[in-house]
């Protein structure tokens, strides 16, 4: 049998402060209703104009997805920019999680 794929949650845009509490809840849901609940994957490819607030995103997605029992969060499509963010604030470790 084989296996369901991993849960993913898209993000787009240029993100806010404001939206991130939905992205949180969004993921919450996907992963609920996920029938392989521990693999999560954050396409964000189609972010805009990376910043510290994407930052913080990722990384309260990276906490809700181990608070229901994922084994964390894997990015995939991550614009070069916001490589360049993630290691400049040491969050690198993000990029080796599966960054596609």
């Amino acid at each position: 049998m084989e296996a369901p794929p991993p849960a993913a949650l898209i993000v787009s845009g240029h993100l806010t402060r404001d939206a991130v509490p939905r992205l949180c809840a969004d993921l919450e849901t996907l992963l609920s209703a996920s029938p392989d609940p521990t693999a999560v994957y954050c396409d964000l490819s189609g972010v805009l104009h990376p910043d510290l607030t994407t930052v913080e995103a990722i990384a309260r997605l990276s906490l809700t997805a181990r608070r229901v029992n994922a084994c964390g969060l894997r990015l995939r499509g991550t614009p070069p920019e916001l490589r360049a963010l993630l290691e400049l604030v040491g969050l690198g470790g993000f990029l080796t999680q599966g960054d596609e």
